[in-house]
């Protein structure tokens, strides 16, 4: 019991002087780089002292249902959260176990949605193999590194430029396991003089939720009554899609990309709106096969909606006519595809054509943001899913 009440007595110093890093950081003025050095020498600290600590206390436990050891953990585990700079626990694949507070702030994604799920996908993919081999090399015992990465979108109201990143990287071995994990720490690498920054008077801080929320509800309040407005007004198939596809243009997407079946039963390309700087580009999105992109395919042929943030697969979005990945040169940050379906009929009620009109798949409507805009949520997913369907009943309504 004293070596765990020593132990008890260290983690309360470290969790006091963690507590006054995060007091020192919010002090108007304050140089960021010596806070941020002692903030990494005590994550150091836990690594190397407190951490072995446990892993000896776990060793030493008696099945005596003492849990003092437990609480510890828990306790570090806390630290973990509160520490004052971006940490991620990964495994030897890049793969998220546990990121802290920082670090979801950071990368823009939930602490919850990123555990399970490779960190590689915020990262640029110019970044991602680099940052892969080295993660790899720590986890071997090949020692610490570091090295810088970029991310996929810069961080919002942040002075570093274009959303550089330092990395180290440290082995780690948590009790009770045989394989090793790698502690990450990543740090912006900020290219402006500190004085040049304070004189600007830039806030660092993210937006307040609440009016964060609310103005995005607004927004997408607005967007999905144009896109009714739209509709209602259009007086052929080919017109409805292309107000619809205007509406989401620029304003909700930076690529609009529709999908439609003809009478033929295939898919065909019917509508592309992409960046103003990316013709050639748009001309290869234009000639492409729908059919052999597999989020439009799972789209329009199982009726499968897709969302993905920072996207892994290169092969999301198909390749183009020189073989180059899509998703790769339009610089995808976030991809949402959804069918354009036709909602059941009453019983007994046909089409023009005399064919029953319930549940068709009319095509797929895929929206991409790109570069440092913010990416896709749930909640715009659920409102594209219900414009997806007004156009359906629009194009419906045509035949």
């Amino acid at each position: 019991m004293t070596g765990v009440n020593e132990f008890g007595t260290e983690l309360a110093d470290f969790r006091r002087r963690v507590d006054e890093l995060k007091s020192a950081r919010a002090l108007p003025g304050t140089e960021p780089l010596p806070t941020l050095d002692a903030a990494l020498f005590e994550l150091q600290h836990a690594v190397d002292v407190l951490w072995p600590r446990v892993e000896a206390l776990v060793a030493s436990k008696k099945p005596s249902g003492d849990h003092s050891d437990a609480r510890e953990q828990q306790t570090l585990r806390a630290l973990f959260q509160r520490l004052p700079v971006a940490v991620a626990l990964l495994d030897r694949d890049g793969v998220v176990r546990r990121l802290n507070v920082a670090a979801a702030e950071l990368f823009g994604i939930g602490a919850g949605y990123a555990s399970g799920r490779a960190l590689t996908g915020a990262l640029a993919h110019s970044s991602r193999a680099a940052f892969r081999s080295q993660v790899a090399a720590v986890a071997r015992g090949e020692g610490s590194r570091s090295l810088r990465v970029q991310l996929l979108r810069a961080p919002h109201g942040e002075t570093a430029a274009n959303g550089e990143l330092r990395v180290t990287l440290s082995e780690l071995r948590p009790p009770r396991e045989q394989r090793s994990a790698v502690l990450s720490v990543f740090q912006l690498v900020a290219h402006a003089a500190p004085s040049a920054l304070a004189s600007t008077g830039t806030h660092t801080g993210v937006p307040r939720p609440g009016l964060a929320e609310m103005s995005r509800h607004t927004e997408l309040l607005d967007v999905v009554d144009d896109m009714a407005a739209e509709l209602l007004v259009s007086s052929s198939a080919h017109e409805a899609t292309e107000r619809a596809a205007a509406v989401l243009h620029e304003r909700f997407a930076d690529w609009v990309i529709v999908d439609r079946r003809c009478t033929s039963g295939r898919l065909r390309r019917h509508t592309v709106l992409g960046s103003g700087d990316t013709a050639h580009i748009r001309e290869e999105v234009a000639a492409q096969d729908p059919s052999h992109v597999p989020v439009v395919a799972d789209a329009a042929e199982r009726g499968s909606e897709s969302l993905l943030v920072r996207p892994e697969d290169p092969e999301a979005l198909g390749r183009d006519s020189a073989g180059a990945p899509v998703l790769v040169s339009t610089e995808v940050s976030s991809l949402l595809c959804v069918p354009l379906t036709v909602p059941p009929s009453p019983s007994g009620r046909e089409g023009r054509t005399g064919r029953r009109t319930g549940g068709r798949t009319m095509g797929a409507l895929t929206l991409l943001r790109t570069g440092g805009r913010r990416t896709f949520e749930l909640a715009e997913a659920g409102a594209v899913d219900r414009m997806a369907r007004h156009l359906a009943l629009a194009l419906r309504r045509y035949e």
